[in-house]
């Protein structure tokens, strides 16, 4: 049972989205901007990763599936996103991405401890500028997004729950802007 009231049986996030719509809009257009665009070296699917990812090290259950079964719908790989948490150095994803993801988790531990190293490795896999700053943004974003729906005892699905792939599906196809009812 969450800790403040909030629309009952609504899972994770969009209970208190729905409680309070004002802060609901920003923080989806935060996550539409982040999440929703497509470059020639930062998809949807690896900015879902990155995403699902730092959720995955915080702990975050409700986060971590939803944005893991994102990644998964765009990349078109089942279980992709959970073999990152599983191992990212031995998952299936690009130099490139590992190099994002590795920033990602210094960010999600201690932001301080990224260093010009870590983005110059990234660089010279292709990373541009833009990539660095938005994995920075995506991982800030989610600490304060998983800390959110944590601590407001949210209530998530267990782990690997169907209704996981459903969210991930509609959030890949409809975005964040929609996500919430109108009339919430």
């Amino acid at each position: 049972m969450a800790h403040i009231p909030v629309p009952a049986n609504i899972p994770g996030i969009v209970g208190p989205m729905m409680a309070y719509p004002e802060t609901a809009k920003p923080m989806n257009a935060l996550a539409e901007v982040l999440l929703c665009k497509e470059s020639p070296t930062f998809s949807k699917a690896d900015r879902e990763l990155v995403a699902s990812y730092v959720s995955f090290l915080n702990q975050c259950i409700f986060c971590s599936e939803s944005h893991g079964a994102v990644a998964d719908h765009h990349a078109k790989k089942p279980n992709w996103a959970r073999q990152v948490w599983d191992n990212p150095e031995k998952a299936g994803v690009s130099e490139r991405t590992r190099a994002l993801l590795a920033i990602a988790a210094k960010v999600q531990k201690d932001a301080r401890t990224v260093t010009a190293e870590d983005m110059n490795k990234a660089r010279s896999l292709g990373a541009t500028d833009h990539d660095l700053h938005d994995t920075v943004l995506i991982a800030a974003a989610f600490c304060m997004f998983n800390r959110y729906v944590d601590g407001l005892g949210t209530m998530a699905p267990p782990r690997q729950s169907p209704a996981y792939l459903e969210m991930g599906a509609m959030l890949a196809e409809r975005g964040y802007i929609r996500a919430i009812p109108e009339n919430a």
